[in-house]
Order: structure tokens, then C-alpha cells, then sequence
């Protein structure tokens, strides 16, 4: 597997590639965010460990351009009080999100179940094999999302929320199940990033915030698929 770290501070750098090296990954470097949009559409890593703050385009920059043409889960790092950068990333396309000072342990932790989820072990696709309510098809076979037959792309992230909802229709979900289903784990903060998660996952959709068709939200529970969207 292949991680990009991208950070602009030599320390965190060279501690990032050590532990991942050790684990057995391997690893490119970026130090500014130009050269890691390059290296993501050039090396193709299976994860990026994204930095918000960086030289000639930020973290969000780079997150934004990676999605227009990637689904690689993205791993913000993040400072542990700013709190509004990790709604920004989540809401912009990132899959997860590290506070520092962090430990390599926890975030290799953090690598390790977003692979799973995104490359299950024992997985297998099946051409055809689809899951679908109403209007909404999620092709299980190459990992693609029709609504009323218009293609969509999703992240890791919103794909496993999908995927759930829809093997769920019309069952509650809290956002402690979400979180520990999708994510593998649940930690601090974990439901302002399911909230994340969802407000993408409804735009996508087209559903209305107010009025959603899809996706309604239980008040002071979770959240469910509707089965008929139109009722």
C-alpha cells in the first residue's frame, strides 16, 4: 500500500515515513500543496495524510483539486483547537482527521481502517451486483452511484454511508452505529463528522436540507434512508 504524506514540516515528515516504513507501506513526500496534487495524480497512492497548512495552495486547496479527480481517502491533519478546519475538510471531501500533536501509532490506526473499509479483505464484486431504493442504484461492482440514472462520485467515506443506509432502508441509524460501522472506530468529535458526512452525502443526492427526500434525520437519534423517497 502506498501513503503520501504531505506536510511542510521536515520533523513531522521524517517521523510520518519512519513509522509507515516500519509498518510496511510505502511512502512519497510532498512539502508544499502544488507538488502533492502532481504526486497524487502521478504516483496514485492508496491514502494521503493531508496538512492543512502548506505552501502555494493549502490543505483545503489540495483537497478540492484531489476530488475532482480522485476518490484516494484523505486523512487531514489538523491542529487539535481548530476545530472549524475539520468541519471545513470533511465538508470539502476528506474521509478523516488527525488533531495535533498526534501519535503515529493512532494514526497508522486511522490508515489501517480506512483501507479496510475502502478495500474490505475477502471482498467480492460482482458485476450487476447493485444496491438500490427508489431512484437511488449504488453499483457495488466499480463502486458508482446513479440517482434517477445520473452518475455521481462519492468518497471512501460516503460510499460506506450509502452503502449502509441503503442495506438499512427505513432503519434508524444513530451516529454512534454510523461512525463505528463506516469508520471502524469512534473518538472524539465523531458527530460533527458524521453531520459532515451526511450534509455531503444529501447534496450529492440533491436532496434539500430543509426537506430532505432521502436522508431524513430523527431528531435526537440519527438518521435514516427513506424507502420511498417520494413518501
Amino acid at each position: 500500500m502506498k501513503v503520501l504524506v504531505v506536510d511542510d514540516d521536515e520533523k513531522i515528515v521524517k517521523v510520518l515515513v519512519t513509522y509507515l516504513t516500519k509498518e510496511g507501506y510505502m511512502t512519497e513526500t510532498a512539502m508544499d500543496g502544488r507538488s502533492a496534487v502532481e504526486k497524487v495524480r502521478q504516483w496514485e497512492p492508496d491514502v494521503v495524510l493531508l496538512d492543512v497548512m502548506l505552501p502555494e495552495l493549502d490543505g483545503w486547496g489540495v483537497c478540492k483539486e484531489i476530488r475532482r479527480d480522485s476518490d484516494v481517502p484523505i486523512i487531514m491533519l489538523t491542529a487539535r483547537d481548530a476545530e472549524n478546519d475539520r468541519v471545513i475538510g470533511l465538508e470539502i471531501g476528506a474521509d478523516d482527521y488527525v488533531a495535533k500533536p498526534f501519535s503515529p501509532r493512532e494514526l497508522i490506526a486511522r490508515i489501517r481502517a480506512i483501507l479496510r473499509r475502502v478495500k474490505p479483505e475477502g471482498r467480492r464484486d460482482k458485476v450487476g451486483n447493485e444496491l438500490r431504493v427508489g431512484e437511488i442504484a449504488l453499483h457495488q461492482h466499480n463502486h458508482t452511484l446513479t440517482v434517477q440514472g445520473n452518475p455521481i462520485e462519492l468518497t471512501p467515506t460516503e460510499h460506506k454511508l450509502l452503502e449502509l443506509f441503503l442495506t438499512h432502508p427505513n432503519q434508524v441509524l444513530s451516529r454512534l452505529q454510523l461512525i463505528e460501522k463506516v469508520q471502524g472506530y469512534a473518538y472524539e468529535g465523531y458527530e460533527r463528522t458524521v453531520d459532515s458526512h451526511i450534509k455531503n452525502l444529501r447534496k450529492k443526492l440533491g436532496d434539500s436540507s430543509g426537506e430532505p427526500r432521502y436522508i431524513k434525520t430523527v431528531y435526537g437519534v440519527g438518521y435514516k434512508l427513506a424507502g420511498d423517497p417520494h413518501g
